[in-house]
């Protein structure tokens, strides 16, 4: 569904991309759920460079809870890529046979200025919201984020 979002929302100068790998090193490839691109970067490459991609979304998972908490943006932010979003579907257990979606959750992250304490880059948070996140970078956005649970 944010893909879709995405696809509608961006200006031309963006593209948005899913099942691409960013080389984030010489060592060290990552695959985010959706990312969004410069639009003059050829669509048709399969691992694209840190400086090709605006900006780099995970969707959560309970298995990947903790890469995409702390080293995913860990590693996305030391690239340079300027932009992250968390995006996070909790579950609620209603008894032992009922579980239930509560609202979708969306962190979103820009490069920081400063840096951590051990000297590498990071990212702040510049938004967070299970209804409504508005921004200005990489592009006006106002997203309604229960519209991602579709």
């Amino acid at each position: 569904m944010l893909t879709l979002w995405l696809r509608a929302h961006a200006p031309d100068h963006l593209r948005v991309t899913q099942a691409v790998g960013v080389a984030l090193d010489a060592k060290n490839t990552r695959q985010p759920d959706v990312l969004l691109r410069r639009a003059d970067v050829r669509a048709d490459r399969s691992l694209l460079q840190p400086e090709d991609v605006v900006l780099a979304v995970e969707v959560v998972s309970p298995g990947t809870r903790r890469i995409d908490r702390f080293a995913k943006p860990a590693e996305y932010a030391a690239a340079g890529i300027p932009f992250y979003w968390r995006v996070e579907f909790y579950w609620r257990v209603e008894f032992y046979w009922r579980v239930e979606q509560d609202p979708v959750h969306v962190y979103a992250y820009r490069l920081s200025d400063r840096l951590s304490l051990g000297g590498e880059r990071q990212y702040e948070l510049v938004a967070d919201s299970a209804e409504l996140i508005a921004l200005a970078e990489p592009f006006e956005i106002k997203l309604p984020v229960a519209e991602l649970a579709g």
